[in-house]
């Protein structure tokens, strides 16, 4: 099974969010963000992942799946 590019960009965005911090959100300037990413961060706001259209924080759901995606990205870089 491969990755879309879309995937690839929700998950890249999961990737952005500090999960130390759940009080920081990211915000995406529609003007200046390259459309891929104004177009993840509205499929991630479609699924409920994040607060707002253009960024915002992540759910309860978001959190969760922006966990596995750090730890994923981790064990990946760490071997």
């Amino acid at each position: 099974m491969s990755l879309t590019p879309e995937e690839i960009d929700d998950i890249d965005l999961l990737a952005q969010f500090n999960l130390a911090n759940t009080q920081e959100g990211l915000k995406i300037h529609q003007q200046q963000a390259a459309p891929d990413t104004v177009a993840a961060a509205e499929r991630l706001y479609a699924r409920g992942l994040i607060s707002m259209n253009d960024g915002g924080y992540l759910t309860a759901s978001g959190l969760k799946a922006a966990e596995h995606v750090q730890t994923l990205l981790t064990v990946l870089r760490t071997s």
